[in-house]
């Protein structure tokens, strides 16, 4: 266990962000023996003039002329940084010495920003956990001169265009430079392993107690009272860049007797597409994370319609911990990340595999097989992963020692 220290988390996802993040489920359990500064990305110049008007924004406009603090405690061992000064938008930038150049001026002023919050918090002999900031994160080792320097890897983010651009050529010299490179899947170990041999599996954390029906008390929604017939679900932002449209149309097309239900916000590919012509196919719209539980209690088999690809081909789909948690039967895309799940899910590769297992699942799911599937989710902890985290450190503190 790693205890007692100070811990700075610098990522790519602020503190307030509306969505889940597995930065802030691991800060929140780093905090639980630690002290923890949470540092929010910097504002860049873009952001600042483009989306003004948010209140987000704002905020971080205010903070920057020190009209608010730049510094808030979340709990008794976390604060949250808001760094002051602005940073210049980038990634537009061509010329690769020119972007190194910029980049390695943004990551002072970050680094800066940061040694003043260490200072006035008293911070001593810090670890530095970086998930995924591989842009600002080339130079922070140097600036920051941490007792440790840890990288996380939990998506595939260099085949994102954003990140795709520099990130291709950045991001294998940040994973060389740390001194631990600790990774959500067997797929980001493979990768990251080429460039660092310190490189470990820590899994994945997921908080299930939202998930937990073992009193029955979680009640199917409403909406579900007017289908009828077999309930095939999935639960999750309706994207194309991670999920197979012609996949559900040939579900719902090859079996009408099925209803596909799909909860979550739909991007203009899904809206416009021809799944919203056929009438066994039900969108039921973006819902609150804490309503979630009760749709997925509503599936007859819960699916991950996934479609492979560079930036899903090694993703940790939390969503399959959530089903599993609810005793659900699950048919998801075969990929490497899912081998971990194959005796729990039925994993399939083509369109007829998903129908055929989804008319397996429907047929042999049992409470034996449920009970078996609730107890797997539930050693998906943050506890758990975040106890791998430390046990990364802690060796790579130890061979670090011996070097000295």
């Amino acid at each position: 266990m790693i205890k007692g220290k100070d811990i700075i988390i610098v990522g790519i996802q602020p503190w307030d962000i509306e969505i889940g993040s597995n930065c802030k489920n691991i800060a929140l359990e780093f905090a639980k023996d630690n002290r923890v500064l949470y540092v929010n990305p910097p504002m860049d110049r873009i952001t600042r003039y483009k989306q003004k008007h948010k209140e987000g924004v704002q905020k971080r406009i205010k903070i920057s002329k020190e009209q608010l603090s730049d510094i808030e405690k979340i709990d008794a061992n976390l604060w949250n940084l808001y760094p002051k000064t602005l940073v210049e938008s980038i990634n537009w930038i061509n010329s690769h010495e020119l972007y190194k150049l910029f980049n390695k001026r943004n990551a002072k002023l970050f680094a800066n920003n940061i040694k003043d919050a260490v200072n006035r918090l008293g911070f001593k002999d810090v670890l530095l956990f970086n998930d995924s900031s591989m842009f600002l994160g080339l130079h922070l080792k140097e600036l920051l001169q941490p007792e440790l320097y840890m990288y996380y890897v939990r998506d595939n983010l260099v085949k994102v265009p954003y990140w795709k651009k520099h990130g291709e050529r950045i991001e294998p010299d940040v994973i060389e430079n740390a001194d631990v490179v600790v990774n959500n899947s067997e797929y980001y170990v493979d990768y990251t392993s080429k460039y660092n041999r310190n490189s470990v599996m820590v899994g994945q954390g997921c908080d299930v107690s939202m998930f937990n029906d073992s009193d029955n008390s979680i009640a199917i929604p409403k909406e579900f009272n007017a289908i009828h017939g077999p309930v095939i679900g999935y639960v999750g932002s309706l994207t194309t860049l991670r999920l197979d449209i012609e996949l559900l149309e040939f579900i719902a097309s090859q079996r009408p007797d099925w209803n596909i239900v799909l909860v979550g916000p739909e991007d203009i590919a899904f809206r416009q597409s021809s799944l919203h012509q056929l009438q066994n196919v039900h969108f039921f719209g973006n819902k609150p994370a804490d309503q979630l539980a009760s749709y997925i209690k509503g599936f007859d088999v819960a699916i991950n319609p996934q479609v492979v690809n560079e930036i899903t081909i090694g993703n940790y789909p939390r969503k399959i911990d959530e089903y599993l948690a609810m005793g659900k039967p699950v048919v998801a895309t075969e990929t490497k990340a899912m081998q971990m799940f194959k005796d729990f899910v039925y994993l399939g590769q083509t369109k007829g595999d998903y129908v055929r297992l989804i008319d397996k699942a429907l047929t042999e799911h049992s409470i034996t097989k449920a009970k078996a599937q609730i107890d797997f989710a539930n050693t998906h902890t943050w506890k758990n992963s975040v106890k791998a985290i430390y046990t990364a450190m802690e060796s790579t503190l130890k061979q670090k020692q011996k070097w000295n």
